[in-house]
C-alpha cells in the first residue's frame, strides 16, 4: 500500500506530515500507560509537569454526550464549568449524573446552564475545551463556532449528514490547524489498542496487498420515544432524532461510520470514487420510524479497484454482526485477528487488559493540548463521514454516485431555521406515516 504511512499519521494527526508508521505505535504503547487511572495523568508522557485546570463545555447532554463528558472527567486537570442542551430535563439529568459522580469538577451553576439551539454559543464561549455531542445534524455549525473562537475540540462521529456540513467541517479543520487547536473524533476504533497492532501487522506486509474489504453493523435498532400530546413538530424529531435524515443521516452514517472508517484507514485514508447501492424499509415500517431506511448495502469503489462491500440493517430476531474484514493477497484481517488464505493464524491480539479506547481518545486529547503537539482527527472524519453520505445517497435514489460530483455539488438538508415552531422538512402523510426515500424516483441531491 503506498499511502501506508499516512493512515497512521491520520490517527494522530492530519496536518499532512508524515511520520513512520513504527514510531507512532511506539507512542501507542505510551497511550496505554496513561489510560488505567485518572491518577495515572496524560501529562506524564513527555514529562511536562504543568497541570493548570482546563475548563471544559458538554455541548448535547444526552447518552453519549454524558459518556463523553465521564471520559474527560477522568483525566486529571480537567473542570465542566458550561453545559448547553436544547431541552432542560436533558441537561439537568446529566448535571444530576456527573455532578454527583465528580462532585468539585463539576462547577456549573445556573448561570452557565445553556437551553435552546444557540445555547451552544455562551457554553463553549465559556471553556478551553468543547464537548460536541449533538445531534450529528448541528455538529459543522458547533464545530465551525468552536474553532472561530479558538477552543479545543472533541466531537462524536458522524461529523455532519449532508455535504454542505462536510465541507464546513474540512473549512474548520483548516483553520484549526492554522491557530494550532487540537481536535479528536469519536471514531475510537483509531484508539483501540487491537486495531492499532492489526494495523502495523498488515502495513508491514502481513495480508499482501488489499484488494477488498467488508464491512457491517447488522443490530436489532435502537430506541424510540413516543409521540406526546401537542408536541411541536420540531420538538418531535428533536426527541427522536435517530429518525430523520437531517438530525442523524441515516444508520449508515450514525453508527456504521465506525466500520467504514476501519476499512478507509487500512486502504491509506483515501476516499473512494464512487458508490452504488440499494436500500429501503422492510421490517422498521410505521408511525414511530421517521423517513430512514432499515437497511442498506453499498459497494464503494477505490481508485486502484479495490471494493468495499458495505451492509447494515436493524432488523429484529435475525444475527448481528459489527465487524470488519480486509482482504488482501495473501490473507485477510480483522480486528485482532489476522489469517493467511488457509485459515492459519498469522497475528492474534490477545490483550484482555487492554485500556478502553473511549477513555484514551480524551486522553490523548488533553496530552496533546498540554504538550502542545499536533493533533486533527478532523479530517479522517469528515472523509468516512462523507463516504456514509454519499452511501445514503446511493441508497434512497438508486443511482451512482461519484465522490467528487456530490461533494462539490449536494446542497444541505437542513432546516433553513431552528425553533420549536419552525418547519424542520419531513412530514407525515395522511396515515401518519412519513414517506422516506423511493429508489429510482428519489432524487440523488
Amino acid at each position: 500500500m503506498k499511502d501506508a504511512p499516512v493512515a497512521i499519521v491520520s490517527h494522530y494527526n492530519m496536518s499532512e506530515n508524515s511520520t513512520h508508521r513504527r514510531t507512532i505505535l511506539k507512542a501507542g504503547g505510551a497511550i496505554a500507560a496513561t489510560t488505567i487511572l485518572p491518577s495515572a495523568s496524560v501529562l506524564g508522557a513527555a514529562g511536562n509537569s504543568d497541570k493548570s485546570e482546563i475548563k471544559v463545555a458538554l455541548i448535547g447532554c444526552g447518552g453519549r454526550g454524558s459518556g463523553a463528558a465521564n471520559q474527560t472527567l477522568q483525566v486529571e486537570g480537567t473542570k465542566l464549568v458550561a453545559m448547553a442542551d436544547a431541552f432542560e430535563d436533558r441537561l439537568e439529568d446529566a448535571y444530576k449524573q456527573l455532578a454527583g459522580r465528580y462532585k468539585d469538577r463539576v462547577d456549573v451553576p445556573k448561570a452557565r446552564k445553556f437551553i435552546g439551539f444557540d445555547a451552544y454559543k455562551e457554553a463553549i464561549d465559556a471553556a478551553d475545551v468543547v464537548i460536541l455531542t449533538t445531534p450529528p445534524g448541528f455538529r459543522p455549525i458547533h464545530f465551525e463556532y468552536a474553532v472561530s473562537k479558538g477552543k479545543h475540540v472533541f466531537m462524536e462521529k458522524p461529523v455532519a449528514v449532508d455535504a454542505e456540513g462536510i465541507r464546513k467541517v474540512l473549512k474548520a479543520a483548516k483553520e484549526a490547524d492554522r491557530k494550532k487547536l487540537k481536535v479528536v473524533a469519536g471514531l475510537q476504533r483509531r484508539y483501540q489498542e487491537s486495531y492499532l497492532q492489526t494495523f502495523e501487522e498488515v502495513q508491514g506486509g502481513a495480508i499482501g496487498d488489499i484488494v477488498s474489504a467488508q464491512c457491517y453493523w447488522n443490530s436489532a435498532g435502537v430506541w424510540v420515544k413516543p409521540r406526546k400530546p401537542d408536541q411541536s413538530e420540531m420538538d418531535y424529531q428533536m426527541r427522536n432524532w435517530y429518525y430523520f435524515t437531517w438530525l442523524c443521516g441515516d444508520q449508515i452514517c450514525e453508527q456504521h461510520v465506525h466500520n467504514i472508517d476501519v476499512v478507509n484507514w487500512f486502504m491509506g485514508d483515501k476516499s473512494p470514487v464512487k458508490a452504488y447501492g440499494m436500500g429501503g424499509r422492510s421490517q422498521r415500517v410505521g408511525k414511530d420510524f421517521g423517513e430512514i431506511f432499515d437497511h442498506h448495502y453499498v459497494e464503494f469503489k477505490y481508485d486502484n479497484g479495490e471494493v468495499l462491500n458495505s451492509q447494515c440493517r436493524h432488523f429484529r430476531g435475525t444475527p448481528g454482526r459489527v465487524s470488519e474484514l480486509i482482504i488482501g493477497t495473501k490473507g485477510t484481517a480483522s480486528a485482532g485477528l489476522i489469517k493467511d488464505h488457509d485459515g492459519k493464524t498469522l497475528f492474534q491480539h490477545r490483550n484482555r487488559k487492554a485500556p478502553n479506547p473511549y477513555q484514551v481518545e480524551h486522553n490523548e486529547l488533553y496530552r496533546h493540548i498540554r504538550e502542545d503537539k499536533p493533533l486533527n482527527n478532523a479530517y479522517y472524519a469528515a472523509k468516512s463521514t462523507f463516504c456514509a453520505i454519499i452511501g445514503r445517497m446511493a441508497t434512497y435514489s438508486g443511482q451512482e454516485i461519484m465522490w467528487d460530483k456530490a461533494l462539490a455539488d449536494a446542497p444541505s438538508i437542513l432546516p433553513k431555521k431552528f425553533s420549536w415552531d419552525a418547519d424542520p422538512g419531513p412530514k407525515m402523510g395522511p396515515d401518519g406515516l412519513y414517506p422516506c426515500a423511493i429508489p429510482g424516483q428519489t432524487k440523488a441531491y
